[in-house]
């Protein structure tokens, strides 16, 4: 059996020691089992339109076409989720040769969760915290994506060297000028929960905090995320 975390559990550490003031957790209560700081997840597949088709089949909301990474090799396609919380359902672009991040979207032939990223508010901090831990990690590197409607995103990201695939997060800082994704992508759904399973919890845990987070991690007999979207027509499991 597994056990959802809420978002009244979920601390982001801003700097410093493991053990200073958690950061505002106020939420509404539908979202109670979601993390505060969740941005988005991150659902790869080998083929845009298939993952969309999937998305859509099963939520009853068709997402849309957010744009291409230059330099990164993939595109996506956005849902939103609620309150600053979205879907981005991520593939190979066949216009680029080299995928930067997330390599096996090639081979993926059945959809499912590859990673997720956590909006702290100060990426500064969180690097300043992860050098101090000792945790090796590269950024804050800055990113971008031009909508179809022509407007640019930006964003800065730090991602972890070793992120016990996918398990842990990477850390995303939207520039102040971004209009976040979740604001006009495809609405009507909702995460209902999301959660974190390791053979081995405690260590994980504390692979968590040496990162700024204080989560909690449920023990089973395989390491995955899982996550629930509900949409106007059902229910869409997803898994890694």
């Amino acid at each position: 059996m597994s056990v959802t975390f809420s978002r009244r559990t979920f601390i982001a550490l801003s700097s410093g020691a493991l053990t200073v003031p958690a950061i505002s957790l106020a939420a509404n209560a539908e979202d109670d089992d979601v993390p505060a700081l969740l941005d988005h997840i991150l659902l790869g597949c080998n083929d845009l339109d298939r993952g969309i088709e999937l998305v859509e089949e099963a939520t009853g909301v068709r997402p849309a076409i957010g744009g291409v990474h230059p330099g990164r090799g993939t595109r996506n396609a956005l849902l939103s989720l609620g309150e600053r919380c979205y879907l981005e359902v991520i593939a190979p672009d066949p216009a680029q040769s080299e995928i930067v991040h997330y390599p096996q979207l090639r081979s993926m032939t059945d959809a499912r969760l590859i990673g997720w990223a956590v909006h702290p508010p100060d990426i500064a901090a969180v690097a300043k915290q992860l050098r101090e831990n000792q945790v090796a990690f590269t950024g804050p590197d800055d990113g971008s994506r031009k909508r179809p409607d022509g407007r640019v995103l930006n964003w800065k990201t730090i991602n972890l060297a070793d992120d016990h695939h996918g398990l842990l997060p990477f850390f995303i800082e939207w520039s102040a000028d971004s209009v976040h994704p979740s604001k006009d992508a495809p609405a009507k759904c909702t995460l209902d929960y999301f959660e974190i399973m390791s053979v081995d919890p405690e260590e994980l845990t504390s692979a968590f905090k040496r990162i700024g987070l204080d989560l909690p991690v449920q023990r089973s007999d395989k390491a995955r995320l899982r996550a629930v979207i509900t949409g106007p027509k059902g229910d869409l499991g997803l898994t890694t």
